[in-house]
C-alpha cells in the first residue's frame, strides 16, 4: 500500500470502458467506447488512480474461464497503453448466483450493487476517499459507489468517455464527496 491517499476513479469496464456486447471476453471483440482511451490518460494526468471494477458473470455462466478473462484484460491494458492510458488494477466479479459453474455460483459480496470490489481496492491502496468517484452505466454501478461512500455517476455509453468526465471536471462535480448525478 501506498503512504499517501490518492483521488481514485473507479470506472466500470462494459459499457465504460468497453462496448458492451455482452459477455465480452475476446480481444477480436474489445471495441473501446468513444473516448475512453483519452478519459483514462486525462484522469491519470490529474492525478487520479484509476481502478476497474466489474461484474463478470460470464465465469458463472459458463462462457469463458478466469485465464480468458484475466488475458482478455490484459490485452485491454496494453491496448490502452498505446494511448498513454493506465489502469492501476482491475478487480472483477466472477460469481452469480444462478451460475452454472458450482465454484463461481453465490451471492458473493463482490457483485455490483454490492460494494466488495471497491471497498478491496480501499484495503489494498491508499485510497482518498472523499476525492473518489465510480462512473458506471447502471444503477447498481451506483448503488454499489452509495455503499461504498464514494461518489457515483451514470454515464450513457452512447456518448464519449472524456467529455463525460470533462464536464465532470468544469461543473465541480469531481469536488463533491458522496454526490450522486446523472450527467448529460
Amino acid at each position: 500500500m501506498s503512504n499517501s491517499a490518492k483521488p481514485t476513479a473507479f470506472l466500470d469496464r462494459d459499457g465504460v470502458i468497453i462496448r458492451d456486447f455482452g459477455y465480452v471476453y475476446r480481444s477480436d471483440d474489445l471495441v473501446f467506447v468513444d473516448g475512453a482511451p483519452q478519459a483514462i490518460r486525462k484522469l491519470n494526468e490529474l492525478g487520479y488512480r484509476v481502478i476497474v471494477v466489474t461484474n463478470q458473470s460470464g465465469v458463472a455462466r459458463g462462457y469463458f474461464g478466469i485465464d480468458e478473462l484475466e488475458a482478455f484484460h490484459a490485452v485491454m491494458s496494453e491496448r490502452l497503453g498505446s494511448f498513454g492510458a493506465r489502469l492501476d488494477a482491475i478487480y472483477h466479479c466472477p460469481y452469480h448466483p444462478e451460475g452454472v459453474v458450482e465454484a463461481f455460483r453465490c451471492d458473493h459480496p463482490d457483485r455490483k450493487p454490492k460494494p466488495g470490489m471497491l471497498l478491496r481496492a480501499m484495503s489494498d491502496f491508499a485510497i482518498d476517499r472523499e476525492a473518489s468517484f465510480l462512473i458506471g452505466d447502471k444503477d447498481t454501478d451506483i448503488e454499489a459507489a452509495n455503499a461504498a461512500k464514494v461518489a457515483g455517476f451514470l454515464f450513457d455509453p452512447e456518448t464519449s468517455l472524456l467529455d463525460f468526465v470533462e464536464t465532470l471536471i468544469a461543473s465541480g462535480s469531481l469536488n463533491t464527496p458522496h454526490a450522486v448525478r446523472a450527467v448529460s
